[in-house]
């Protein structure tokens, strides 16, 4: 049995073709593409805000050194200060300089902190008769959460812890009194856990207040808030 060859070798034989995939386009929705747009809008309107706030500078006035309460201020006092921004805060500004000099401070003033109008008074809280003291009282003995400047007091005197009960009543005495401030020493000081109360009392009276405070004999009581 023969088996026929055909040596008659042909060109390269092309691979069949396959026909093109017709690919189908998406058809965006229109509320996807107004929704994308807003998207897109918002994000450079809240960039812009951004930068602006960031870039926003206000003049205002600082504390350049401490003021103790009752001291007038003066145009050494503050110092102008660039400030980015100031969201929430109310600082006094640079040009209203004259309105705070020669007021009075009611509270310490810190050096390096904003100046605000809630910080003065045009009252004196040290007026003509009176004298300053100063009353350690325990957590226990203040009246209010934060007494203020300004705020009334009454220092009711207690007897001593040797009298006898027949004269405990007749012990007791009142002075009349106004908060200059009142600050907490650091943790670090020996009296810490106690609050430093600055009162304003009748010249005639700080002699028997300062006695009574340094024997703890005296009660607080608020009569008036500031």
């Amino acid at each position: 049995m023969s088996l026929a060859t055909n040596h008659k070798v042909g060109g390269p034989v092309a691979a069949p073709v396959e026909p093109p995939k017709v690919v189908r386009q998406r058809r965006m929705r229109p509320g996807l593409l107004g929704l994308a747009i807003l998207l897109v809008a918002l994000g450079g309107l809240g960039a812009a805000f951004a930068v602006t706030s960031v870039r926003a500078t206000g003049s205002y006035l600082a504390v350049s050194r401490e003021v103790s309460v009752g001291t007038e201020l003066t145009a050494d006092d503050v110092v102008a200060v660039q400030v980015a921004g100031g969201q929430g805060l109310s600082p006094v500004s640079a040009a209203d300089v004259d309105k705070v000099i020669g007021k009075r401070a009611a509270v310490t003033l810190v050096p390096g902190t904003l100046l605000t109008m809630d910080q003065l008074t045009d009252k004196p809280l040290l007026g003509p008769g009176k004298q300053q003291v100063a009353i350690g009282l325990k957590a226990s003995q203040v009246p209010a959460k934060q007494l203020k400047p300004g705020d009334e007091i009454l220092l009711v005197s207690t007897p001593a812890q040797n009298a006898p009960s027949t004269e405990r009543a007749s012990q007791t005495t009142r002075y009349e009194g106004v908060v200059v401030d009142a600050t907490v020493p650091d943790e670090d000081e020996a009296d810490r856990g106690t609050t430093v109360v600055y009162v304003a009392v009748a010249g005639r009276d700080a002699p028997a207040v300062v006695t009574l405070a340094a024997q703890d004999r005296l009660a607080v009581i608020l009569t008036g808030s500031a």
